[in-house]
């Protein structure tokens, strides 16, 4: 498996691909957001329930607004939001009607980050659109933190590893419910 640039597998993801990249702290595995295909084999390939729902990760805010219904988010809430993006920051929000069960789960809400990582933000910018986003890993297994890792973990599962290297953040990315405010990770 080579590693490959952010334009090089643009393709890969727009045709149902898996990939492989680096994130702020841990390596992940996305696919596009629009695809039920594609977000079961991800599912499948992470032996991950589709009800736990998956992270969204996106270059700016705008991509997020086709996904989530900020009509349920007030200013305060929202900008309380924005003072933390872009960065490590994952907000709980309300999702708009018709969202794939398999993006939120069994919740009428919606894992969404903008990124601060520059292969992220690539990708997504290439795309138009956010990256399902979910750790490079087997159900109960470590995160991979090494491109090496993810040759050894998933080689013949996934159909491009996008290189680059991880960001300073040593642990997953904080949880945070939108309307609450609460801290869920």
């Amino acid at each position: 498996m080579l590693q490959q640039a952010p334009d090089e597998v643009q393709e890969i993801i727009e045709q149902g691909g898996v990939v492989a990249y680096p994130t702020e702290a841990v390596y992940g595995l996305g696919c596009d957001p629009d695809n039920d295909v594609a977000i079961g084999r991800l599912l499948a390939l992470k032996q991950r329930p589709w009800q736990k729902g998956l992270i969204l990760v996106a270059s700016d805010y705008q991509q997020l607004l086709p996904y989530i219904d900020e009509s349920k988010l007030t200013n305060e809430q929202l900008n309380k939001v924005f003072v933390k993006w872009p960065g490590p920051f994952t907000f709980i929000m309300p999702i708009k009607p018709g969202i794939s069960n398999l993006l939120c789960g069994s919740f009428n809400s919606l894992a969404v980050r903008v990124s601060s990582h520059p292969t992220i933000q690539a990708i997504c910018q290439l795309m138009g659109k956010p990256l399902v986003s979910t750790s490079a890993n087997h159900a109960g297994d470590p995160p991979a933190m090494t491109s090496n890792e993810i040759i050894a973990k998933f080689d013949g599962e996934i159909d491009a590893l996008i290189a680059g290297s991880l960001g300073a953040e040593r642990k997953p990315s904080t949880i945070i419910d939108a309307i609450s405010g609460e801290v869920l990770r």
